[in-house]
């Protein structure tokens, strides 16, 4: 099968489309024929080895072995284990699982997969996992969204950023999103109740408050975002940096310092995709309110140019990567 890899460190000129062999699942596991995958900034920082700590796991010079990218998917069940119930062969489904930009993959039964919702395509399905469990994971889960409640969603526009602000809608908030001018109407169209030009106006000086800031840019100081937020108010940080950006590590550990002294409450947290979180965004999509913002589908052998768009950090929504046809 194809399969996209990297065996040494850089940009993404790096990624190599080779021929590797063809995965069988074990007793637990399924094999899905991949039809999409997306492009995640964590891919282009694995392919870089930034921030440095990353490389103690892979390889400090140069990663161990050729390694395969790819966090997330949605495609169809091609073969199954001895011990797999859940699902048969040629059911759709989506998920997360390393390695999903190939031809395919292999993924626990019993983790982060679920059936993908008959009224979304692939493309969108595969667009999910991480940043749709990320957005659900960070306003439910951490964050606690309440209906009736204000949040403001720093970089409305982005692949977090447009789950956020479906989310927050579905959990009856009242949304901000900040953005620039180019993306105002993306915003509105995925439902925010209002909107900030970040390019005409900063939201840290307009004198309004909300219960909730989710802050996927970081592009302010820490004090300035935190003076948005309420008293007694949560600030939850999902600022992964540019590929080769230091400064996300140091404002975490200034946030670990400071959060013990201030009145807003900081909440740090490492998104897992999982069943039961994959089936939850299942049912949001089914009932029409959480969609997949796509900006561009690339098929896989334009794997390198679909990363250097997702670095140069203007993509709207979600990158896809389509898979050759059978």
């Amino acid at each position: 099968m194809k399969a996209i890899v990297h065996s040494q460190y850089g940009g993404p000129d790096v990624l190599q489309l080779v021929d590797v062999e063809t995965p069988r699942p074990a007793d637990d596991e399924i094999l899905v024929k991949v039809h999409a995958a997306a492009m995640n900034p964590a891919d282009w920082h694995l392919t870089r080895g930034t921030p440095y700590p990353i490389r103690f796991g892979s390889g400090l010079k140069q990663p161990k072995r050729a390694r395969r990218l790819g966090l997330d998917y949605a495609g169809t069940v091609a073969a199954r284990g001895r011990t797999v119930a859940r699902f048969e062969v040629g059911d759709a489904v989506f998920g997360g699982g390393e390695g999903s930009l190939a031809e395919y993959l292999t993924v626990k039964a019993d983790r982060g997969v679920a059936r993908k919702p008959g009224n979304v395509t692939f493309d969108q399905a595969a667009g999910v996992a991480v940043a749709g469990v990320t957005a659900l994971q960070a306003l439910r889960n951490k964050a606690q969204v309440q209906q009736g409640q204000t949040v403001l969603i720093n970089g409305a526009a982005g692949g977090v950023g447009t789950f956020a602000v479906q989310l927050a809608k579905a959990f009856g908030a009242d949304v901000t999103g900040v953005q620039s001018t180019r993306n105002l109407e993306l915003v509105r169209s995925i439902g925010a109740d209002h909107v900030i030009d970040y390019t005409k106006d900063d939201f840290t000086s307009r004198g309004e408050c909300y219960d909730v800031v989710l802050d996927n840019i970081g592009n302010h100081s820490v004090a300035d975002t935190l003076r948005v937020v309420k008293p007694g108010g949560t600030y939850v940080p999902n600022v992964g940096g540019g590929p080769e950006d230091p400064a996300s590590i140091g404002r975490m550990l200034w946030l670990l310092v400071m959060s013990p002294f201030i009145s807003q409450r900081i909440t740090f947290f490492l998104a897992t995709p999982n069943r039961d979180d994959l089936e939850t965004l299942a049912g949001l999509m089914e009932a029409g309110k959480v969609t997949t913002a796509i900006d561009r589908c690339y098929p896989l052998s334009d794997a390198p140019a679909a990363m250097r768009h997702l670095e140069s950090r203007h993509a709207r929504g979600k990158v896809i990567v389509t898979m050759p046809p059978a």
